[in-house]
């Protein structure tokens, strides 16, 4: 299974959090792999370097996609 990363930013509402302003949403796309997620998230952050409210980030897609133990079998 490949090691999917999302990258996407937006404008936040404050530069000190990751509460993105849902209308401003950019998906930069989805990687095979962490390395050319994070060569396209330095390429976006650096486009937009002179606005401080706007961030870029990278998810890693594969960890959501991993079912987690914990949560198998167990009791509703």
């Amino acid at each position: 299974m490949s090691k999917l990363h999302l990258v996407f930013g937006g404008r936040v509402k404050d530069p000190q959090t990751l509460d993105f302003d849902e209308s401003t949403i950019e998906t930069v796309g989805i990687f095979p792999d962490f390395a050319s997620a994070e060569k396209a998230w330095r390429a976006a952050a650096q486009r937009t370097v002179d606005d401080a409210e706007m961030k870029f980030v990278v998810v890693h897609l594969h960890r959501l996609l991993e079912p987690d133990p914990d949560l198998q079998g167990g009791a509703d």
